[in-house]
């Protein structure tokens, strides 16, 4: 297959599939076995195409997916102009807390907060596919563990946690948590 017919083929398939796409969901589409890097190329050679138009090729944490370039969202937003859900400050800064202390139990996130945390600020973040339970934590009660997830890296344009801003300004909050574990949410998106 030559690289141009390639790149039609993914151009087509990341329209049409409306959510991101992992090389491998790629390569298991195509009806050649074609290398993940020959598809990578391709895919680079596609970015490159669309450089200087209104949309983007992107990867985020949970494959690769066309989007609006950010300095075009106004228009798109007086097409439509819903507004989208604004979350109270104690939905954020849990989300915050889970996003930067991973994996965390409720517990944990109220003595950061100092604070409460609401059983509906959990159900919400989980409806929204924010954050999600990975396990529970070995003390008594068995707390959940909660992780943020690739819906949420890729909802906020990121191929990973570590392009989380930095918060060094609220100080113990980034400080490392002792019951962190080694969590590769994007283990394939990039590849």
């Amino acid at each position: 297959m030559k690289i141009n017919e390639l790149k039609n083929i993914l151009e087509v398939m990341l329209f049409a599939h409306g959510e991101p796409l992992t090389i491998s969901e790629m390569r298991t589409a195509l009806t050649e076995d074609l290398s993940a890097e020959l598809i990578y190329r391709a895919l680079n050679e596609l970015r490159a195409d669309w450089e200087n138009k209104g949309l983007a090729l992107v990867v985020v944490a949970d494959g690769w997916r066309f989007q609006t370039r950010a300095e075009y969202q106004t228009y798109l937003q007086r097409l439509s102009p819903e507004r989208p859900p604004k979350y109270s400050r104690a939905v954020m800064e849990t989300l915050a807390v889970i996003a930067y202390k991973q994996p965390v139990t409720r517990g944990d996130i109220e003595e950061i907060r100092g604070v409460t945390v609401n059983t509906q600020i959990i159900k919400t973040l989980e409806q929204r596919e924010w954050i999600k339970t990975v396990g529970h934590r070995e003390v008594p009660g068995r707390p959940a563990l909660y992780v943020t997830t690739p819906q949420f890296l890729s909802d906020l344009n990121l191929r990973a946690l570590a392009e989380l801003p930095p918060l060094a300004e609220l100080g113990q909050l980034v400080a490392p948590n002792p019951y962190t574990l080694d969590l590769e949410l994007s283990s394939d998106a990039a590849e």
